[in-house]
């Protein structure tokens, strides 16, 4: 059974940063996307930073901008987001997903698995 939880959320101020972290569990061997998305209310699901399980090389969404950082740890089968100079437009759900899809990792359609999320508050 796979298994995707996100932590790390919570409430910061402007120019702040978090760390946001998705465990995975139960994935099969092969070479899967890991990717973070982000929801604002009344706004579509966008991509924000994807990595390769079996290759350290990440891609980047356009909200990335430069602030995020994907990197991972395999042993610990934990993804990580780095957020950093957070803005008001970064509050949002963050979610992690999974798919063995070897290209448009920034679409969120059709990935095979879902964390539930975890909310990301940038409030002065």
């Amino acid at each position: 059974q796979v298994q995707l939880v996100e932590s790390g959320g919570g409430s910061v101020q402007p120019g702040g940063s978090l760390r946001l972290s998705c465990a995975h569990s139960g994935l099969t061997d092969g070479d899967w996307a890991l990717t973070w998305f982000r929801q604002a209310p009344g706004k579509e699901r966008e991509g924000v930073a994807a990595i390769r399980t079996r290759s350290d090389s990440p891609w980047y969404g356009a909200v990335a901008a430069g602030r995020f950082t994907i990197s991972q740890d395999s042993a610990r089968k934990t993804v990580y987001l780095q957020l950093n100079r957070l803005k008001p437009e970064d509050s949002a759900m963050y979610y992690c997903a999974a798919d063995l899809r070897d290209a448009n990792l920034m679409s969120p359609g059709g990935y095979q698995y879902w964390g539930p999320g975890t909310q990301v508050t940038v409030s002065s």
